[in-house]
């Protein structure tokens, strides 16, 4: 099956074998992650698409592929016109399709281990409210027909040493066990890899980008926990350092070893975790309490030993992206480089160091019209050449042990239009806006989000995704609770407070379809302020991303004095942090584009 058109006619067939009217397929795993594994790219066998964030639903006459705004003209590039619908969420959402979509007596089928309970409860009424069943299924029918569907990753674990996480595993049980206490529980399931490699500082290389390990983990009042995983990942290593109050099984036993937990009180994250999970555990006996994973706040508010490893990465990341500029600020105007090729040159600039264990993400390097795509995917097939009058957007980020970087810088490519100036300006203004926040305690990001956008909004304009989402200490590069967006958007949902600790990206920006994407991302620590005239400490952001904002873009004559300030001040502490590090030429250029900006 060489194409997508003949996967969906090979899974209409699964279906009626199946005795099913359709299928929801949506992309992630049985961990609930947003990046999977091969193993696990589902949606993107079926579709096509690859973007990181989307669902589809297939029916017996038609079939619709559900993605936010970030996606909207890359999943069209991308998907079948012929085959598909595309449908806008959160205009609409599958639930609701569905419900729109199906009739009386018809079954639907989902996969249990990749959707969570809400999911389920939200489709299945639905569903019965016009008469039909949503079903689940004892095998997944994509993986009936993906004859050559890769096998799970089989490399080892590796150790996090304390050195880096900043506190031991056993302490970090010891705090989960007292949480459990706390909240009347016997046990948790820990199903978020990012959530089991913080707890049991672990990491490994089982997902691209994100430094995790293919894992169950269940943490018990007594501090002692079980861990679920492939037997060949084990080293002797890591046995040491789990030690004996971590019992290590297999991960294909996982499934049955809940039906232990019967007469438990089990707290288990309603978001985080598979409706199959929490439906064992009922089944066996036990009780559910519908509990948010105790390691997701303490994992966010980064300790003292994660802030320092972060600023670390951030020089050496900045200085790899300095030089990086300057080559295709260089490069670029006289011809020859792509997109792709670009892409190959800033990781090269990021390996040279030594440090680098992975990119955070594939890098976002977009030319002119690719610019629009928030979240474009660069591939040999749709790589543009670099050319004269376009602006060129590179968002990427390296792994490092010591921390996770993402950053986004845009480039001119010649004379930049009165316009393009216009619109970054703008989106330069919002950025400064949030960068230099001053806010209360019990903020939420949803309440910041305005600040970046109203330079924009002032002029019509707008950009359709968050603002901000939370980075992790050498693990995924969106990490949760915290947000900076508005509630609908993606990013967006429960108004979780902002906490000194919390590492969020600050990126507004702007997209004219067809034409140039632009975006300014740094990566903001939430830090204490007191305010001498003030009557109760305050919060706000100390900027630790260290690199050039491209000076021929802006147009002060659009800046307040205030944003001229603070433009001119990060640049001043750019230079005289990387150029020591930077040396030569390459410190020369640095000093030159980091020149006091004035009207």
């Amino acid at each position: 099956m060489p194409t997508p058109s003949a996967r969906l006619r090979a899974l209409r067939d699964q279906l009626v074998r199946d005795q099913l009217h359709g299928f929801v397929v949506p992309l992630t795993d049985e961990h609930m992650s947003e990046y999977v594994g091969d193993y696990a790219q589902r949606l993107a066998w079926l579709t096509g698409f690859e973007g990181s964030a989307g669902t589809a639903v297939v029916l017996a006459d038609e079939a619709a592929i559900f993605t936010d705004g970030r996606y909207t003209i890359q999943v069209r590039e991308q998907v079948s016109h012929a085959d598909w619908s595309f449908v806008s969420v959160p205009e609409s959402n599958v639930a609701a399709w569905l419900g729109a979509h199906t009739s009386a007596g018809m079954r639907v089928g989902y996969d249990p281990w990749l959707h969570t309970r809400g999911w389920v409860e939200e489709a299945r009424a639905a569903l019965a409210a016009i008469g039909a069943e949503l079903v689940a299924v004892e095998r997944n029918p994509i993986d009936s027909i993906w004859a050559d569907r890769p096998a799970p990753s089989p490399a080892p674990l590796a150790v996090h040493p304390e050195r880096l996480a900043g506190r031991g595993a056993a302490a970090k049980r010891a705090d989960v066990a007292d949480w459990l206490a706390a909240a009347g529980a016997d046990a948790t399931v820990i199903t978020a890899l990012d959530s089991i490699a913080w707890l049991l500082n672990l990491r490994g290389t089982d997902v691209a980008r994100t430094p995790v390990a293919l894992a169950y983990a269940v943490a018990h009042g007594d501090g002692t926990a079980d861990l679920y995983v492939a037997p060949e990942k084990m080293t002797a290593a890591v046995a040491e350092h789990l030690g004996n109050a971590v019992r290590v099984h297999d991960r294909a036993a996982f499934a049955a070893s809940l039906d232990s937990l019967a007469g438990k009180r089990v707290a288990i994250d309603p978001a985080l975790a598979v409706a199959a999970i929490a439906d064992r555990v009922e089944r066996a006996g036990g009780t559910v309490l519908p509990l948010r994973d105790p390691t997701v706040l303490p994992r966010a508010t980064k300790n003292p030993t994660e802030v320092t490893g972060h600023r670390a990465a951030s020089l050496r990341d900045g200085a790899a992206l300095t030089r990086f500029l300057r080559w295709v600020a260089d490069a670029a105007p006289r011809g020859g480089v792509t997109e792709l090729s670009a892409a190959e040159r800033l990781l090269a600039f990021r390996a040279e160091g030594g440090l680098l264990r992975d990119q955070s993400f594939d890098a976002i390097s977009a030319t002119g019209p690719h610019g629009a795509i928030p979240h474009y995917r660069v591939t040999p097939e749709s790589s543009l050449p670099i050319e004269l009058g376009q602006l060129y957007l590179i968002d990427s980020g390296g792994q490092y042990e010591d921390g996770t970087t993402d950053v986004t810088r845009v480039v001119p490519i010649g004379a930049p239009s009165d316009e393009m100036r216009d619109r970054f300006t703008r989106v330069l203004k919002g950025h400064i806006a949030l960068a230099t926040a001053t806010f209360p305690h019990g903020t939420n990001g949803g309440q910041l989000d305005s600040l970046a956008r109203r330079p924009l909004w002032d002029a019509g304009l707008d950009y359709a995704h968050g603002t901000g989402h939370g980075v992790g200490s050498y693990l995924s590069v969106h990490e949760g609770p915290a947000r900076i967006a508005k509630p609908s958007y993606p990013g967006g949902g429960p108004a979780e407070p902002l906490l000194p600790g919390m590492i969020l990206s600050n990126e507004p920006g702007y997209y004219k379809a067809g034409a140039y994407g632009i975006r300014v991302e740094n990566l903001l620590l939430v830090v204490e302020r007191e305010l001498a005239d003030g009557d109760s400490p305050m919060l706000g952001f100390e900027t630790l991303t260290l690199a050039p904002i491209d000076r021929d873009l802006i147009e002060p004559a659009l800046l307040t004095d205030a944003e001229l300030t603070w433009i001119n001040a990060y640049h001043h502490r750019v230079a005289a942090t990387l150029a020591p590090v930077l040396g030569g030429d390459d410190a020369a250029w640095l000093e030159a584009r980091c020149m006091r900006i004035t009207r």
